[in-house]
């Protein structure tokens, strides 16, 4: 079973897998290196890991319009359900996982804020943890910066990772560089970067750090493309 990861710029994921398709904090309105729109993307389930709006984006029209279960921690699970209307929503929390039809998720930790829009509590900011119902392991870190229990969530053994490289709101290169070692991927992509000048990176001189300092195979993707497992 084939599991294709796209990066749509920014935080914003997308994951088919097992004949499910994910979106991961689908911020396309506004989003000034978007490579879709919120009226063209498809949906099963949508993944929001922190309450900030470049990461709740877009989920509440796409999840009305295709009928998406929305997860996310507790706090915004029950904002989406009660404040914005979605009938299908699923909380978690960090540390908890759950078998969704499309694997087995588990909310890891994140150091970064979680405030929603309206300034309602967003609970704990959160990242990802999924194992696709063929085996596969692939972190989505979302924002968050350099933390030591990163080795921990290695040692499930990472197919793939991804992570932010942006600086500024979440681990910059350097940062993402040690937190390559110390999840030890086979992949990892970096995302969170260049949508704004405060934010600019060099992916590919931070790639070829990490292919010259671990074993890790580092994919830089454009808005829009995809890398397969």
């Amino acid at each position: 079973m084939t599991t294709k990861f796209t990066w749509y710029g920014h935080a914003a994921l997308g994951l088919e897998t097992g004949g499910y398709k994910l979106l991961i904090d689908p911020f396309f309105s506004g989003n000034p290196a978007a490579s879709t729109s919120a009226e063209a993307v498809e949906a099963d389930f949508i993944l929001v890991s922190h309450g900030h709006g470049d990461h709740v984006g877009d989920t509440v029209s796409i999840a009305k319009r295709t009928g998406a279960t929305v997860i996310s921690n507790f706090e915004i699970a029950d904002w989406f359900a009660e404040k914005q209307g979605l009938p299908k929503t699923h909380g978690q929390h960090i540390g908890g996982g759950f078998k969704h039809p499309f694997g087995y998720l588990k909310l890891t930790l994140a150091l970064h804020g979680s405030a929603l829009p309206d300034g309602s509590n967003g609970g704990n900011p959160a990242g990802f943890l999924l194992t696709t119902n063929d085996g596969k392991k692939i972190y989505m870190a979302q924002d968050t910066g350099l933390f030591g229990d990163m080795k921990l969530i290695g040692e499930e053994g990472l197919d793939l990772a991804v992570i932010p490289i942006g600086d500024n709101y979440t681990m910059g290169p350097a940062d993402a560089l040690r937190a390559v070692k110390l999840l030890e991927p086979k992949v990892v992509v970096p995302i969170h970067y260049n949508t704004w000048d405060l934010i600019a990176q060099d992916a590919n001189a931070w790639a070829e750090r990490v292919e010259k300092e671990t074993k890790t195979k580092a994919v830089v993707l454009k808005p829009g493309e995809s890398y397969s497992l």
